[in-house]
């Protein structure tokens, strides 16, 4: 089955969250795409800089906004291997990123639908679109895997 667009670059990020994996950090990736072209990636990096915002999206954001030389990302969409939580909601906000795609949802942290919704905040200048569900199960699968692994080990 040929992949569309929005799965060909959640993909990408994917491959962004395996590299975390790897860095033994919760394996999250993003990245950020501008006229159908990545212009930045990141993925998890918060144990190895010790540095609690540097979640995946926060660290893509930072690249794109690098890249363009703008803090804005107007014409920008962010695909992200599981549901923004609030930080990373409120820098997509900040960045006027345009899309929000993301992969599954996060019971625990996600602010968009599952912990709570940020679109849901009145009075903003600028809310993103969203799509959730993008390759929901590998992206899903990634993280379980992951906190199981961990569970073995212990």
């Amino acid at each position: 089955m040929k992949k569309n667009i929005h799965e060909h670059f959640m993909s990408i990020a994917l491959k962004e969250a395996e590299k975390a994996s790897f860095k033994d950090e919760v394996p999250i990736g993003c990245v950020i795409v501008k006229d159908n072209k990545v212009i930045s990636k990141g993925h998890n990096n918060r144990e190895n800089k010790k540095d609690v915002s540097s979640h995946a999206e926060m660290e893509a954001i930072r690249k794109a906004n690098k890249k363009l030389d703008n803090w804005r990302l107007v014409d920008c969409d962010l695909y992200v291997t599981i549901e923004p939580c609030i930080m990373c909601m409120g820098a997509i906000y900040q960045s006027h990123i345009r899309h929000v795609y993301y992969g599954s949802k996060d019971p625990k942290g996600g602010a968009i639908e599952s912990s709570l919704n940020f679109l849901d905040i009145k009075n903003l200048n600028h809310y993103p679109e969203v799509t959730g569900g993008v390759l929901e199960d590998e992206c899903s699968k990634i993280i379980k895997d992951y906190f199981k692994n961990k569970r073995i080990k212990k």
